[in-house]
């Protein structure tokens, strides 16, 4: 993630916080992108994405007098993103949703049902094999625990520093440090067969 200026996003804040409420919509200019990329990724689930999003920014307007410009205004954004992330990940938990592909895929892996095969594979082109392989850690991520997810996201797509990420995720360096190593030990595990072919 590019890094946005984070003077612009305190300006803008402090205005929101005065009246100004054509701020937020700046504010939502600059980051939609980038936070609609993190939710994306963090749930998995493109359908409620939309839905987190505008939720984050309405939180960010209900707390605009909140708003303590001592920190990063992104950490900030993250962090309310990161707990609309959990929740939404809880509610999953207990009201739990199977799609028909991911029961079809289970099927085939477990050996009840025989997939249809050609008598001849076509050899797949670099384009096929970069999508399979995005796929591939897509799904992967998805596989990781919340805590860990959370952590590779913010580090390897938002580019945020362990003390950036430790503030949001409310753990110290340290222990975000731990989490990127248990979340790559769990990733090169489900990713072998990829990381064989590079």
């Amino acid at each position: 993630m590019e890094r946005l200026d984070d003077a612009e996003d305190k300006r803008l804040m402090a205005a929101l916080a005065d009246g100004d409420d054509g701020a937020l919509n700046l504010l939502i200019q600059r980051w939609q992108r980038p936070l609609r990329a993190f939710i994306q990724r963090s749930t998995n689930d493109a359908s409620d994405t939309d839905d987190l999003l505008q939720e984050t920014f309405v939180r960010v307007y209900r707390h605009r007098a909140r708003y303590r410009p001592d920190g990063r205004f992104s950490t900030w954004l993250f962090t309310i993103a990161v707990n609309l992330c959990r929740n939404h990940a809880g509610k999953r938990t207990r009201q739990p949703t199977v799609s028909l592909n991911a029961l079809a895929t289970r099927a085939g892996e477990d050996g009840n049902t025989t997939p249809q095969q050609t008598s001849i594979d076509p050899i797949p082109s670099e384009q096929t094999l970069a999508a399979e392989r995005a796929e591939a850690v897509r799904s992967a991520i998805g596989t990781l625990s919340e805590d860990l997810r959370t952590a590779v996201i913010l580090f390897e797509y938002e580019h945020l520093s362990h003390a950036e990420i430790a503030e949001i995720v409310g753990t110290t360096p340290k222990g975000v440090e731990t989490r990127l190593y248990r979340a790559r030990q769990h990733l090169r595990e489900r990713l072998s067969r990829w990381l064989r072919m590079v």
